[in-house]
């Protein structure tokens, strides 16, 4: 559970960006994403690897 505490006089805005920005880094809804539809295992091994050859790809570029 996330708590936000808001002191008397304190503005309910900033209180909110508090709040988004803990529930942010919670990872709920990307994990909820990820939920959603099941994925196998060697799709995600795959994936990752491809990700990391485009990263490193990126990488290689910029060095030149």
């Amino acid at each position: 559970m996330i708590i936000v505490p808001v002191k008397d006089g304190d503005n309910i805005e900033r209180a909110l960006k508090r709040f988004k920005r803990k529930f942010e880094k919670t990872g709920a809804i990307r994990e909820l994403r990820a939920r959603k539809n099941f994925e196998k295992p060697s799709v995600k091994k795959r994936m990752a690897r491809e990700k990391a050859i485009y990263v490193q790809h990126l990488r290689d570029m910029e060095e030149n």
